[in-house]
């Protein structure tokens, strides 16, 4: 025990950061296996759970290709959570100097069993898409989480302060706010569509295709919301540019993939991209906010003290 303690990371170095980007890529690749599952209506190929058949905890050759893609995400799911394990672990030397990364990864490994359960309820409700539809919700937030947790690990610790003016501020929260709208609404708009998950699997019973273009409206205001982020941010030379210059080109993607999947039919490949690029999405919303504050000294040197008018005690 004296031994893994010793070789722990004893500060943030390059060990932390690695460990943290394979998290958030790993939460990421999870959300794709499970729109493939979704896909490719192999939700119930393992029939219930947490075994894959009342008789077997794996696949059987009986179940085929449904079967293996279904454990196949299972298996994912608990490498994600040897993933969150080690993150907890390598931050317990740093725990008192940096309880930012130890609550970060306290919480986003709790979310993994809460997954895991939530799935569970889905498989046992044959595909309830309120359940399937929360059950992508928690994964965003998951991913909210890992972004943090990357983010954190190359934070200055120290007093943050406000780095942009009050306004760019209000309206970078009422962007995310939108984000999460367009968010809700798109998994309402596939729980509504021909994805279920399985042949059989029940749909929400809202209208398809009057939901695609309620679904587009916030994705259009979140598009004009980041121009105008984008705008400001390099006229200004805030520290956010590059972060809000990600987010316009990953909103600038995923406008494009819904666009030409809704004039095609919604086929299963493009819908599959759109999932992923929603988590991407909020990766780099969340990045975007917490880029609005920096360490006293970095935002100093950065030339934006007249935007440090809101100091705070708390540790990056």
């Amino acid at each position: 025990m004296k031994r893994l303690w010793a070789i722990l990371p004893d500060r943030v170095d390059v060990r932390l950061r690695v460990i943290a980007w394979i998290y958030l890529a790993a939460q990421i690749l999870l959300v794709g296996t499970g729109g493939l599952v979704r896909l490719t209506s192999s939700g119930l190929g393992c029939p219930t759970w947490p075994k894959c058949t009342d008789d077997s905890l794996v696949n059987t050759p009986e179940m085929g290709i449904h079967g293996i893609i279904e454990f196949g995400n299972r298996l994912l799911g608990v490498a994600l959570g040897l993933v969150a394990i080690a993150a907890f672990i390598a931050i317990l030397r740093v725990r008192k100097t940096r309880p930012d990364l130890f609550w970060l990864t306290l919480l986003a490994g709790l979310g993994i069993p809460a997954q895991a359960v939530i799935g569970g309820i889905s498989v046992l409700t044959q595909l309830n898409p309120y359940v399937v539809g929360l059950h992508f919700v928690v994964s965003t937030v998951l991913v909210g989480l890992c972004t943090a947790f990357v983010q954190r690990t190359y934070a200055t610790p120290g007093p943050r302060v406000s780095a942009v003016p009050r306004w760019y501020r209000i309206v970078t929260h009422l962007t995310s706010f939108v984000v999460a709208i367009t968010v809700l609404v798109g998994i309402m708009t596939t729980g509504s569509g021909p994805h279920a998950g399985d042949a059989d699997a029940p749909r929400n019973g809202l209208d398809s295709e009057l939901l695609q273009h309620i679904h587009a409206w916030p994705a259009y205001t979140t598009f004009a919301l980041t121009l105008v982020l984008v705008v400001a941010a390099f006229r200004l030379q805030l520290p956010t540019r590059l972060w809000v210059s990600l987010l316009l080109a990953v909103e600038l993607v995923q406008i494009a993939v819904g666009l030409i999947q809704a004039n095609l039919g919604l086929p299963a490949f493009l819908v599959g991209i759109h999932m992923v690029l929603a988590c991407t999405l909020v990766a780099a919303m969340v990045a975007v906010i917490l880029n609005l504050k920096q360490t006293a000294t970095a935002t100093d040197a950065a030339g934006s003290v007249g935007y440090n008018i809101e100091s705070t005690s708390s540790r990056a």
